[in-house]
């Protein structure tokens, strides 16, 4: 049996195949906005402006110290967000998007429109499937 190639993404806007480099980054950051911590944090700094790196912790809910500070060096990374080190003691340290990470934040303001559109056809689905007798 051979293995299958991984699958290409093609460009939307025309029949050529997409850039290598464009695939990689769709695909780079798909699994990064996948990352219900990234979209948390997107949301929190998008909301709040400028935060502390506790304060951002407490309006996420629920991450870790250690996965906070990983998200945040990688959107930092990405060039999604700015980290600021104010020389004072103690350190105070703030973080905020940037062009680029509000830019992203407004793209996926339309997959909370979508849910909020279909939430009564998806929860009618999801009771309809749960409802079927197995076999």
């Amino acid at each position: 049996m051979t293995a299958l190639p991984p699958a290409r993404i093609s460009s939307p806007y025309h029949d050529e195949p997409a850039d290598p480099r464009v695939e990689a980054l769709v695909n780079e950051v798909i699994g990064r906005i996948a990352d219900k911590w990234t979209m948390l944090i997107l949301e929190v700094l998008t909301d709040h402006g400028e935060q502390r790196f506790t304060r951002i912790g407490d309006l996420v809910g629920g991450i870790s110290q250690k996965m906070l500070t990983r998200t945040l060096r990688q959107m930092e990374r990405d060039g999604l967000l700015v980290r600021t080190v104010h020389p004072v003691i103690p350190p105070r340290v703030e973080y905020r998007l940037t062009d680029l990470g509000l830019t992203l934040a407004e793209a996926f303001c339309g997959v909370w429109t979508w849910a909020e559109k279909n939430l009564d056809r998806i929860e009618t689905a999801r009771a309809a499937f749960d409802a079927r007798k197995p076999g």
